[in-house]
């Protein structure tokens, strides 16, 4: 498709890389990502970054400091009174991994796919507080839900304890490094990337994330015995290890077109540098590599790993006719992952379909030159999944 020169480039061209967006400001007393971390956890990671925190968020790092070390006291009462049955928990039936890049439209699909009455998933709340879930949810998410947000600050969809949430955030909780404490101190750029795919790791390093994975996996079974519904966009490049550890996973891969995924990626992190981080955030310039560098890292990963599934493990959807038939593409997803009939989610499905009708996605505009990047870097994305490049500049990416 054809697109300006670059000599035609004008201010009125820069001006579409302006975000049109819904702003839902984080308040200032909701729990942040690290509150649900312990003690140890925690401090390991003040003394890494030498407490290089922004003087505006000391007080946020004093509140994690203290409610860090209620969590390690709750983790150990929940371990003694549930651990040894937590350890004898097997999961009989495989998890379903939804996979795709941030902002492909991956949240949505969970939301789907958890109106079926046979299927589990992890809660905000468990993906919080995953070493003490057991003893502590039913009594603190009911006073605490006025502390969340009703909307999350990145978008439009709705926030609050009980709604499905990514596993990575549990991981973080438990210790496990992951990308996403890149958040925590944004002013240092991008951390922790071999946990990305995991392919560097030493042995010892990767069993330590397996196990700490399948312990929560198995928290989570204890209190709901159902087929878990597992929502992580880094997990869109372990595939290999999550079927060394769960032979029989189904997965199903979102894609969308890339131009929204870089462009709301890049509003995403900047997001949460903003609404999480210990530094107030002044050097981001790494951001825009940052997003370009996953994106390739990724998919060279699920590229590879692609081959190790059978027929009846993997379905591949698009965001875009996600949205526009989403009965049609759930029935879809059922048949071809053998996951019996759709029938027992229909009800549930249509209800959640007419509570979000009317939700409109911001959107994000991109420049010439920056759609030009997106379209080098990520040429092979393009390709494999049917997205034509360089759209005119009059037709904006879409959050």
């Amino acid at each position: 498709m054809s697109t300006l020169p670059q000599s035609q480039e004008t201010a009125s061209d820069k001006e579409r890389s302006a975000e049109y967006v819904a702003e839902n400001r984080f308040p200032w007393y909701s729990p942040r990502f690290w509150h649900g971390m312990q003690l140890g956890a925690w401090l390991r990671q003040l003394v890494r970054r030498r407490l290089a925190v922004s003087p505006s968020r000391i007080p946020l790092a004093v509140g994690i400091t203290g409610l860090s070390a209620f969590n390690s006291v709750l983790a150990k009462a929940d371990q003694w009174i549930y651990g040894r049955k937590i350890a004898q928990v097997h999961l009989t039936q495989p998890p379903l991994f939804i996979l795709g890049h941030w902002r492909s439209g991956t949240t949505f699909l969970h939301e789907l796919l958890i109106r079926d009455p046979e299927h589990n998933y992890p809660t905000t709340y468990q993906c919080f507080a995953p070493h003490h879930f057991v003893l502590s949810e039913s009594y603190f998410t009911p006073i605490t839900e006025f502390l969340l947000p009703r909307l999350r600050p990145m978008d439009n969809m709705a926030a609050g304890w009980q709604r499905p949430q990514e596993d990575e955030f549990a991981l973080s909780s438990l210790g496990i490094e992951t990308p996403y404490w890149s958040m925590m101190f944004p002013n240092d750029g991008p951390q922790y990337g071999e946990y990305l795919d995991l392919r560097d790791l030493t042995p010892a390093d990767r069993s330590r994330w397996r196990d700490a994975l399948l312990n929560f996996f198995k928290r989570l079974r204890y209190r709901d015995n159902r087929r878990l519904i597992i929502k992580s966009p880094p997990h869109t490049a372990r595939v290999r290890t999550l079927l060394e550890m769960f032979p029989d996973a189904r997965f199903v891969h979102l894609v969308r077109d890339p131009y929204a995924l870089y462009a709301s990626t890049l509003r995403l992190w900047k997001t949460l540098h903003r609404d999480q981080g210990l530094q107030t955030p002044k050097n981001e310039q790494w951001l825009s590599e940052y997003v370009l560098n996953s994106l390739e890292r990724m998919y060279a990963a699920l590229t590879e790993d692609r081959a190790l599934l059978g027929e009846h493990q993997w379905v591949e959807l698009r965001y875009e006719d996600l949205v526009v038939n989403a009965e049609h593409e759930l029935k879809r997803l059922y048949q071809h992952l053998e996951l019996g009939s759709f029938a027992r989610a229909e009800a549930p499905v249509r209800a959640y379909l007419r509570e979000v009708k009317d939700y409109r996605p911001s959107q994000i505009h991109l420049d010439i030159s920056t759609r030009r990047l997106v379209s080098k870097r990520w040429a092979d994305y393009f390709k494999r999944y049917g997205y034509a490049p360089e759209p005119p500049a009059s037709n904006p990416g879409k959050q």
